[in-house]
């Protein structure tokens, strides 16, 4: 989904985890790798996305446009906030990111990437059992039915916020991060251990 290029990239994630042809499913379980390397001990806030894009760009590689429109939003909320550790910060404050889909699904039809969104969620509601989080975002509203589904079946009853994704709109993004600073000031308003900037 998320198509942009990021000129820096976060420390220890150079490597790009390659998408377009994978047969065998090794990107998908270097991407999964990757991510649970950045699982917080206890979730405050879950965000769900709708899957890693085709391009091979991926939020915790730190070389997406979901990744950077998430650390402005951060950095909006919480301006001390060290740039070149975001990831290590996101995970400090006790917020991890997961995705509907294991597999992309930019590239599909609008029927095929609707059947794969409806197959992911069961995985996705035993993933909120698993993290029981405080608040649950949903960052494209195209999939909140099936995150609402999900969190039927998970029998869990928080705070869900669906946010447009903020991708190509430039409004897009203004209205994502004027709905989120305050879920983020919020929930986060006690540092986590471990979290470094306050």
């Amino acid at each position: 989904m998320d198509s942009n290029t990021r000129s820096g990239q976060e420390p220890g994630n150079s490597s790009r985890v390659a998408a377009s042809s994978d047969p065998t499913g090794s990107a998908s379980r270097k991407r999964e790798r990757l991510r649970r390397r950045y699982r917080p001990d206890h979730v405050r806030i879950l965000f769900v996305g709708e899957a890693p894009p085709i391009s091979g760009r991926f939020f915790y590689q730190g070389d997406s446009g979901l990744y950077r429109a998430v650390r402005s939003t951060f950095v909006a909320a919480f301006p001390s906030l060290p740039l070149d550790e975001f990831l290590q910060e996101f995970q400090a404050l006790g917020c991890y990111l997961v995705d509907l889909c294991g597999q992309p699904v930019d590239h599909l039809t609008r029927s095929a990437r609707m059947s794969i969104c409806c197959a992911g969620e069961v995985r996705l509601a035993r993933t909120i059992r698993a993290l029981c989080p405080t608040v649950m975002v949903t960052l494209v509203r195209s999939i909140r039915a099936s995150v609402g589904r999900a969190q039927r079946m998970a029998g869990w009853a928080g705070l869900r916020l669906d946010l447009p994704y903020p991708g190509r709109w430039k409004h897009h993004r203004m209205e994502f991060q004027r709905q989120l600073v305050p879920i983020l000031l919020r929930t986060l308003s006690q540092p986590s251990p471990g979290s470094a900037f306050y």
